[in-house]
């Protein structure tokens, strides 16, 4: 039995999430997948009513389920910032999800806003470090809100966490199996961050020994948001930092047509790890109800929390068929532009894979 904990959050996240779990329901009845789901109400609306984010025992509660669905965080009447640290991050540390595991892919049919690209050219996956660096938290000020303020905020790298990430890239990649050749690229700043950015070159060093099949590459962050945008086509797997991972894949969304089709996972990948699965994009409130928002990242969400459990057939099901829909129905990716309604696009999706 497959335990799943949904979280649909707020704005358009319990819309997408609906096409996702109909997706789901379709796919496991066909495969003979056993799943439970749990429904909880975190989020914004939560917030407003009780003043908590996670409630006491939630995170244990969570730990318990073999992954997680998040619909969308945020609230137009929540400050930004307080449900990202309260809800995300909170459960990112907490879950030790040390792994962000972003494809960048060009679905059929989608435009995108690099000339002369491709599906064949934007096919890449960033591995992004997912608990250190600047989002660890620490800092402080001195002299707050005077002329002589001074304000700190540290980035936290250690050997276990750049090994470990590392390794997962590499591992990654084999898996991958890319036919144009296996790829690993290291994405930091070595020439400045001379301090964490050298522990995090010497432990991919180290382990690149042990992966003799695999091409172990290095770009400077600036010199890959370059060539991200000139030539995608030269990567396979990026892995690099928490901070520069965040703004890269923010790169790769919109190169892959928007945030609308971006989806991504917060994995721990060691046994027993609880993992969880979101679309890219953010809770849209203007759309909230409407009918009209794009489904196609939550449903490609599902598919990620399916791989990550091991039925890699069935994702690979759905992935086969929000290309379809992507190519051969849509009319665009953006929201009320589709040519479909919210409903009727995981419908679409759900009959193909059934």
């Amino acid at each position: 039995m497959y335990k799943i904990a949904t979280i649909p959050g707020d704005g358009t996240g319990p819309e997408v999430t609906d096409e996702a779990l109909k997706i789901l329901e379709a796919v496991a009845k066909k495969d003979g997948i056993e799943y439970q789901l749990t429904h909880y109400d975190f989020g914004g609306d939560r917030y407003l009513k009780t003043g908590e984010i996670l409630p006491e025992g939630a995170v244990a509660e969570l730990r318990q389920y073999d992954a997680i669905y998040l619909g969308a965080v945020g609230h137009p009447e929540v400050a930004p910032g307080i449900l990202e640290k309260g809800l995300l991050l909170e459960l990112r540390f907490q879950l030790d999800q040390y792994v962000n595991l972003r494809p960048v892919t060009l679905y059929p049919g989608v435009e995108t806003p690099l000339a002369g690209k491709g599906p064949e050219d934007i096919d890449f996956v960033v591995v992004r470090e997912n608990t250190e660096d600047m989002y660890c938290g620490i800092g402080g000020f001195v002299r707050k809100g005077t002329a002589d303020e001074i304000a700190t905020q540290t980035a936290i790298y250690t050997r276990k966490g750049c090994e470990r990430i590392i390794r997962y890239a590499f591992e990654y990649t084999r898996k991958r199996n890319n036919p144009k050749g296996k790829r690993l690229t290291l994405v930091a700043k070595t020439n400045v961050l001379t301090f964490g950015h050298d522990l995090l070159w010497r432990t991919f060093q180290d382990v690149a020994t042990e992966y003799s099949d695999v091409e172990a590459d290095y770009n400077h962050v600036d010199a890959c948001c370059m060539w991200m945008v000139k030539n995608p086509e030269y990567y396979d797997v990026i892995v690099t930092t928490n901070m520069f991972g965040d703004i890269i894949t923010d790169l790769g969304a919109m190169i892959q047509g928007g945030m609308g089709v971006a989806a991504g996972g917060n994995i721990n990948p060691e046994p027993g790890g609880t993992s969880m699965f979101e679309c890219m994009g953010g809770s849209a409130p203007k759309y909230t109800g409407q009918n009209v928002i794009n489904p196609i990242a939550a449903i490609a969400a599902m598919a990620m929390l399916l791989d990550q459990g091991g039925h890699w057939p069935s994702a690979n099901k759905i992935t086969k068929a929000i290309k379809i829909v992507t190519g051969t129905k849509m009319k665009s990716q953006s929201a009320g532009r589709m040519g479909y309604t919210t409903s009727e696009i995981g419908d679409l999706v759900a009959e193909l894979v059934k």
